[in-house]
């Protein structure tokens, strides 16, 4: 095998899962390789498409500090999706604060929302921001991602059995808000959801 065929042969070992911790290169092809899901999964979580693209650069960068410290007894991407579930939280919190703190400051109730955003939304996954965040991340981390409990729990840094008890509860209450949206046939304004 010539001197490039070998090379591109170790170039095709690198491609999946094999990573480095701490090797630039390897952050690099993480970020290529995985920056779209990423992103939707923060786009899911935070509705937002600009608060979405701030949370995600924001994961990588937190990534790219602890990227020498990284240890592969989870996959990389469960890894990086732990992280950046918890700016994601992080996100939420603040922002739910940001906007009490506004209500407070105008002591009156908030805007209407515009009805253009909302009919645009779909209504799956506008119930599904609706749920608390950590229900939310389960719920996209198993359906849209294909991950196990296993891999969940180290991406959310919780045992296996609070994931099982996350995704029960969110596929229990996400179904009764749409069970209860279809059969009134009005919009549920979604509250302000606990972090449980």
């Amino acid at each position: 095998m010539g001197g490039s065929q070998a090379n591109a042969a170790a170039g095709a070992g690198k491609e999946g899962r094999d990573y480095q911790p701490g090797l630039a290169e390897d952050f690099d092809r993480l970020y290529e390789n995985t920056y779209h899901r990423l992103f939707a999964t923060m786009l899911s979580l935070l509705r937002d498409r600009a608060a979405a693209e701030d949370c995600t650069q924001e994961a990588y960068v937190r990534a790219y500090r602890a990227w020498a410290r990284w240890r592969p007894e989870a996959p990389v991407e469960v890894w990086l999706h732990r992280i950046a579930i918890n700016v994601a939280i992080s996100y939420r919190r603040r922002e739910r604060l940001r906007q009490v703190g506004q209500l407070v400051t105008r002591l009156g109730l908030p805007a209407e929302p515009d009805p253009i955003d909302q009919a645009a939304t779909p209504e799956l996954l506008r119930e599904l921001r609706a749920l608390p965040p950590k229900q939310a991340a389960a719920l996209v981390l198993r359906h849209v991602h294909g991950y196990t409990n296993r891999e969940i729990a180290h991406a959310l840094g919780v045992p296996e059995r609070t994931v099982a008890s996350r995704l029960a509860a969110a596929r229990a209450r996400l179904q009764a808000r749409l069970r209860d949206v279809r059969g009134s046939g009005t919009r549920l304004v979604a509250g302000v959801p606990s972090d449980e």
